[in-house]
């Protein structure tokens, strides 16, 4: 665990308390929230709540407990949406802290880098932001999903 940067970094800050998020789940060692720049509506990030900047670099335990949450995550967003498949991933482009994507997937490209790459190859476009109240039912339709 690296703690360098760590009252700089969002996701830190995010997990501290001193800033908001929609979650999800949470308990002594991960945080699932919403993303608020969705790929589509339900995109949720599942941090750990200790300070790892490379998903390769988290302990065992950690990132099993990561995926267990992400798998429960899917099978809710299966029923929220009634969505065929959900996908997770990591890819540590805009903040520094590893984090799992979970993300209901309503169409296969998705979350292809062909929706990514629309200014070119040396770009990353960021889906736009929701809004305060599309997250926050959001947040509420998935939270009644994982019941």
């Amino acid at each position: 665990m690296s703690l360098e940067g760590t009252q700089d970094c969002l996701f830190c800050r995010i997990a501290a308390g001193s800033l908001p998020a929609h979650k999800l789940h949470e308990d002594d060692h991960i945080l699932a929230f919403l993303d608020i720049h969705p790929i589509r509506p339900g995109h949720a990030l599942v941090i750990p709540k200790a300070h790892h900047v490379w998903f390769e670099d988290l302990p065992e335990a950690l990132a099993t407990r990561i995926t267990t949450c992400a798998q429960a995550l899917a099978r809710g967003m299966k029923r929220a949406y009634g969505v065929e498949r959900v996908s997770m991933f990591y890819t540590g482009i805009h903040v520094p802290h590893a984090h799992a994507h979970v993300v209901p997937m309503h169409h296969v490209h998705d979350v292809t880098s062909a929706a990514y790459m629309a200014e070119g190859p040396e770009r990353f476009a960021t889906p736009p932001q929701a809004t305060g109240a599309a997250l926050q039912s959001e947040a509420a339709t998935l939270r009644a999903a994982l019941k």
